[in-house]
Parts: structure tokens; C-alpha cells; sequence
């Protein structure tokens, strides 16, 4: 399928025909360096570049409406996107950048090219999106690493299809040599598949399949497969630009073919009015939730579809979105997914159809880096967090295998904090720990019996990351935020039972987080009453990476967390400092006496 040729969101680019330049004028150097690559998305474009040796999360590190890196831990935090071609080694951390991606291309505020040192899926699909829907586009090229390290030492890049020429001085944009490859040429379709390609079953399932055609062509799929459930992510709204996609499918008679859940929105879909939420955001994050309902998507609105009773079994293919939850299904449970980028989730759940590639193959599931920890005197709740930060951290893209910490036979909700925190900061789709995740009884199970590098985390590596965390110092908190990812019904419990008997501090706000299933289970167990004659305040249907003012209080400056992917998002998301502790310590903050 051909695609248009690149047209420039953003500062410098190209038009399809006068191949001139958008902005100053740019005299060519004599001493460019001109190198190959990969083109994930056709096109071309100039401007100067914006580079960094770390990923970068656009959901959480990049605001949608004027493109500036937000993340407080990131090196290009305050630089912003507009115009720049953006070379980072990948993404990393949530499932809806590519919402954001799609924001910043359709309101001009996205890159004029982006450059990666491997494939990408997460910001390429939000290019994809926006060419195949709405007509714009950027180039997204890879480099080969030696490429990619010499390009991000240059001050300025143009790219031209699948070429990127770099040097000092400012570079003209040359047309592309050729008309685009045909996307997903060789990919194997049956029937059926052709059929939807051709319209047959509608133009949503149409367009769904076309961005799938695509998607699979990139991630090296030789055939699509079946999956028995899907799980959406891209119901979070990032803007106009996810609402119109949305409800553009939806108008095109989208009908979801496999059983297919909701992930949080960005409000409480039922009590956002009561909450005093902002109708400019209400509104449309409710209409993005209803537009999915009407595709025939289960109103489940939870981060945490692993508490939900259909739960993928070990083995099952599935396609799920949500970082924290395609980590958990893949690490924890044993399912099968890829790390699905929003809108890629609900193309399959239209069509039912999923690339056979990467962690869906046995051989894209084994460990790639051991890590030895050597553990803290103290092991709490909090270690878990901490840990798969650590680790997320220093494992970046590969799968690691963690070992050493078996014998502390970490529980479901353990493992929930690892993964999330995990998967915060790392772009590899599970992680095994050795002795306890069901692919890794041992090391040389979880590597298949290859000679991989150990990384040693150290105790000061540890205590590194909880610095990281932990922005506010010793500060009193005013907000305990609770439930990044959803709480489950173990964790409402363990609340419960340190609650009991103690008074909250008034000047102190207790907000839980949780799917609607686990909130009408802890009610029926007699838990929510006295927690919320406590002080405690529930909230479902969303979660803490989308709750802005006034659920938190705008009073509030310093916010505590037992969420260490919280604790990383929430300076960027919110503005405030955060405190990152275990729940008896967060409890104990809240409460007179301490």
C-alpha cells in the first residue's frame, strides 16, 4: 500500500511538490555525512537535531499541546519537539504515546522527523495513524547504532526516505528518491484478511487492517494470527485528536470481532461531574469512553485487566495495551502479547487479527541480560517498586532475568509493583524473575540456555533509584496516592487493616484508585465503609497518570505514593515534588501520631 509522501507537522519540512523548505533558508555544507537506513514511515524532512542516548515516554514525557519533554528525570526535559528531527534510541514506558504522537503532528507542535537506533512501534504508530486518518505525516527512519551515535553529535539532519545526511551546518530537504515501498508486501494474508483489505467487512475494519498491514510489515511479521482477547488502551483521551479517531471508527460501523476490555479513561466515567472535573476535559474523555463502549468494548476502565475474571491463561494469545498490564500478562501470567500501542489495540480488536511476531514466538521471550541483586536490610512492599525500577533502568530494551530475590516469594501484588515500575523506564515487553515467573524456574530456562551479560545492582544502585524517586526529600505530604497501577482487593485489605483504630490528619487527602469490579468486591467484604469513614476517597474508572485538579487538591505540593511509576511521572504530570514509600509508611504519614 503506498503511502503519501511526507508532509512536515511541524517547522521544517516538505510539501509534495516544490520539495522547498519551511522556514529559513538552508545552504548545504560541503562535508555532510550521508548513511542508510530503515524507513518505518516514508518521507522527508530538515531541521536541527534534538538527540539523547535514553528513551524517552511520550505519554508522561512529552506535554501533547506544546510539545515539551516534561519528564523531570529525562536529559531532555524543558527542550521542546517542534520542527527538531528527534533521535533518541527508541521509546520507552506507556502504551499511548502514540496518542501523543498523533496530538502533536495534528496541532504542529510534533517533530519534523524522527530518527531511532532500532525499530519502534509505540511513536511510529502515531505517524501511521495520522497519515492513514488525517493526512499528515512525519518520516521515521533507524539507524544502524554506529549511524545512529554519529548523527547524534551533529547539530542539524535531513531525511530523505530511507537516507539521513547530518552535519554542523544547516542541510536543505532533498525529495525522496522514489515513490514509497509498498507496506507489508510480504507479509502472508489468507483470505479473510484480503477480504477486509478490500472493504468487505466495512470501513472500519478497512482502515483497521490497513494500519495492521503496516504495523505487521515493521515488526518482521511473516502472517497475522488470531488472538482470543484484546485489551484497549487507547481510551485515554490525549486530546481532539484520539476522540476523532475514535469516533470516526465508530462511525464507520467498527464492531469489535474478539472479546475486548477498556483500559482506564481519563476521568470517572460516572462521577466526573460530581468530582468538579473541568467539562473541557470531562466531556470528551466520557464521549472517547462511549465511542469505544459502542464498538462493543466491556466498560471495565481498569489499568489492571489481570484482576478481571477473564484473565489470560498461560499460553493464551492475546493483544494487549498498557505497558503495566502487556508486562504483567507476558512475565507474570505467561500470555503472549506484544507491547500493543494505542490504536493499534483497537485495529485488532475490529479485526481479530494480530501480527506473529516478538514476544507472541517463543523465541522473542527468552532473557537477554541476567541482573544479580544484592538486597537492602530492609525488604518491605515498597522493595518491589524500587526494584523493577532499578532494573527497568538498566536492563533498557532487553528482557532481563532477575536473580537472587526467589526466596522472598513475592505475592501477585508484589509483582504488580515490579512490573509497572519496570516498565516505566524500560521498553522490553516482560521481564522474568528466576524461581518465580512460570517461564523462569531457573536462569538457564529463562535464557534458553545462552551465555547472556550480568549486570550487578548493588545496594547503592538501590538507594540511587529510591533519591530518584523520592523528589520531595523528607517534606510532609499533603495527598496519598494510591493505586498506579489499580488497586486490587489484597492491597484494599492491607489498607483496611492499617487504617483500623487510627485518625488521618484533616490537612491530608487519601485518594484509592480501582476497577469497578474490585470496588463492588470490597464493598461487599464490608471494607469500603470504615475506610471511608477514615478519609479514604475511591476513584474508578481512572487512574493517577490522567487525574489532574481538583481530585487533587490544588493545595497540595507534595504528593506520597507507594507507585514507582507514579513517583516517576507525577513531577511532570502534576507539577508537585513526591514522596515514594511503602503503604504502612504512606498510611503512617496520613495519620495523627503517625
Amino acid at each position: 500500500m503506498p503511502t503519501p509522501s511526507g508532509r512536515s507537522a511541524a517547522g521544517v519540512g516538505c510539501d509534495d511538490h516544490d520539495n522547498t523548505l519551511k522556514g529559513p533558508v538552508m545552504t548545504l555544507p560541503t562535508d555532510p555525512t550521508d548513511t542508510l537506513g530503515s524507513a518505518a514511515v516514508w518521507g522527508q524532512a530538515a531541521g536541527a537535531v534534538l538527540s539523547s542516548a535514553v528513551e524517552l515516554s511520550f505519554w508522561g514525557g512529552v506535554d501533547p499541546a506544546s510539545g515539551e519533554v516534561i519528564d523531570r528525570h529525562h536529559p531532555l526535559s524543558g527542550q521542546r519537539l517542534a520542527g527538531r528531527i528527534l533521535a533518541i534510541p527508541g521509546g520507552r514506558g506507556s502504551c499511548s504515546g502514540s496518542g501523543v504522537m498523533l496530538e502533536l503532528l495534528l496541532n504542529g507542535q510534533g517533530p519534523a522527523g524522527l530518527v531511532f537506533e532500532r525499530a519502534e512501534d509505540i511513536l511510529t504508530l502515531g505517524v501511521i495513524v495520522a497519515e492513514e486518518l488525517f493526512a499528515t505525516s512525519v518520516p521515521v527512519v533507524v539507524l544502524p547504532p554506529q549511524s545512529f551515535r554519529a548523527l547524534c553529535q551533529a547539530g542539524y539532519a535531513a531525511i530523505s526516505g530511507d537516507r539521513v545526511v547530518f552535519a554542523d551546518q544547516p542541510l536543505e530537504c532533498v525529495p525522496a528518491p522514489g515513490p514509497a515501498p509498498v507496506a507489508g508486501a510480504a507479509l502472508e494474508l489468507t483470505a479473510a484478511d484480503r477480504a477486509c483489505l478490500a472493504g468487505e467487512q466495512g470501513q472500519a475494519a478497512q482502515a483497521a487492517m490497513r494500519i495492521l498491514v503496516r504495523m505487521a510489515g515493521l515488526q518482521g511479521a511473516s502472517r497475522l494470527m488470531d488472538v482470543t482477547q484484546v485489551h484497549v488502551d487507547g481510551c485515554i483521551y490525549t486530546g481532539p485528536g484520539s476522540l476523532a479517531f475514535a469516533e470516526r471508527l465508530r462511525d464507520w460501523g467498527g464492531r469489535v470481532a474478539v472479546p475486548t476490555t477498556l483500559n482506564s479513561l481519563s476521568v470517572d466515567r460516572r462521577r466526573w461531574q460530581a468530582q468538579g472535573i473541568d467539562p473541557a476535559l470531562g466531556e470528551p474523555a466520557a464521549r472517547l469512553g462511549d465511542a469505544y463502549v459502542a464498538m462493543g468494548a466491556r466498560p471495565t476502565f481498569t489499568c489492571a485487566p489481570y484482576l478481571l475474571e477473564t484473565a489470560p491463561k498461560l499460553g493464551e494469545q492475546v493483544a494487549w495495551a498498557e505497558s503495566n498490564a502487556v508486562v504483567y500478562a507476558n512475565s507474570v501470567l505467561g500470555a503472549r502479547t506484544m507491547k500493543y500501542p494505542d490504536f493499534l489495540d483497537i485495529a485488532i480488536g475490529l479485526t481479530g487479527r494480530a501480527p506473529c511476531a516478538g514476544p507472541h514466538l517463543t523465541e522473542h521471550r527468552r532473557a537477554r541480560v541476567r541482573v544479580e541483586v544484592s538486597l537492602p536490610s530492609v525488604v518491605d512492599d515498597a522493595f518491589w517498586p524500587l526494584l523493577g525500577y532499578a532494573v527497568g533502568g538498566v536492563a533498557s530494551s532487553r528482557i532481563p532475568v532477575v536473580a537472587g530475590v526467589a526466596h522472598l516469594a513475592p505475592t501477585a501484588d508484589d509483582l504488580k509493583a515490579f512490573g509497572a515500575a519496570f516498565a516505566t523506564v524500560s521498553a522490553a515487553p516482560m521481564f522474568h524473575i528466576a524461581g518465580v515467573t512460570p517461564e523462569a524456574a531457573t536462569v538457564e530456562i529463562a535464557t534458553a540456555g545462552q551465555s547472556v551479560p550480568t549486570i550487578a545492582l548493588s545496594k547503592r544502585d538501590l538507594a540511587a533509584a529510591w533519591e530518584e524517586l523520592n523528589s520531595a526529600g523528607d517534606d510532609p505530604p499533603d495527598l496519598i496516592s494510591l493505586g498506579n497501577p489499580h488497586f486490587s482487593l489484597t492491597e484494599i485489605r492491607a489498607l483496611a487493616a492499617l487504617c483500623q483504630g487510627r485518625q488521618r490528619r484533616p490537612e491530608v487527602a487519601v485518594v484509592v484508585t480501582c476497577g469497578r469490579d474490585i470496588l463492588d468486591q470490597a464493598a461487599a467484604e464490608g471494607l469500603t465503609a470504615p475506610l471511608e469513614a477514615f478519609g479514604v476517597r475511591f476513584v474508578t474508572d481512572t487512574c493517577w497518570c490522567m487525574i489532574t485538579d481538583p481530585l487533587i487538591p490544588p493545595t497540595a505540593r507534595v504528593i506520597m505514593t507507594t507507585s514507582g511509576k507514579y513517583a516517576h511521572y507525577g513531577p511532570g504530570l502534576t507539577g508537585r515534588r513526591f514522596r515514594f514509600g511503602s503503604l504502612a509508611d504512606c498510611v503512617a504519614m496520613a495519620c495523627i501520631g503517625g
